[in-house]
């Protein structure tokens, strides 16, 4: 790629995660009026799965163009973050989400951020792993579930909260999944803190 190429394909593929970010009030909105105005629901869940098909396309040209780089890691994990995170906190305003759940995500998002500035603070760099990416698919598969609502409920439970106790399940695994493989940075942190 030509300089000017690498440019534009830099400023694309920061353009997408802006993207994701900006459409996150967008759909909390959408989910939060979803049941006084008609097709909210409908227009939400859709925007939410485009936002989440973004982040596939965004991870795939960046390693098919060699773009990777460590700001775009950031922005691109804490648009995810953002997205998962605030309208999680919408379906629980309305009741379509399980609080116990959004916090078992939410927290651990939180946990794996604070673990990740750890890990930097060493000087390593936290990458994903095969748990992370499973999680954040069975969580936008959920969530966009959540917001459609679709179907009758099967035995107790709608599907999408079926798919919920899923993305729990998945979220605690990979969450121990990473705690496990960087707990060693801890202390390498701390000791690289007093030097």
């Amino acid at each position: 790629m030509s300089e000017a190429a690498d440019r534009r394909a830099a400023i694309f593929l920061e353009g997408i995660t802006y993207l994701r970010a900006i459409l996150v009030p967008v759909i909390m909105w959408l989910v939060l009026i979803g049941d006084e105005t008609e097709h909210a629901y409908a227009i939400g869940g859709w925007l939410f799965a485009f936002a989440a098909i973004t982040d596939f396309f965004d991870g795939f040209l960046a390693r098919r163009w060699k773009k990777v780089t460590i700001l775009g890691n950031f922005l691109d994990t804490t648009a995810d973050k953002l997205l998962v995170s605030g309208v999680l906190v919408a379906l629980v305003a309305v009741g379509r989400a399980s609080p116990w759940i959004a916090f078992i995500i939410v927290g651990r998002e939180l946990l794996i951020l604070g673990l990740r500035g750890v890990v930097a603070a060493g000087g390593e760099v936290m990458k994903p792993s095969i748990w992370g990416k499973l999680k954040a698919n069975v969580q936008f598969i959920a969530i966009t579930l959540a917001i459609l609502r679709l179907g009758e409920p099967i035995g107790d439970l709608y599907l999408d909260q079926w798919a919920m106790l899923g993305a729990a399940v998945v979220t605690i695994g990979s969450g121990f999944e990473y705690l496990k493989r960087f707990a060693g940075a801890i202390p390498r942190s701390a000791r690289a803190a007093k030097k």
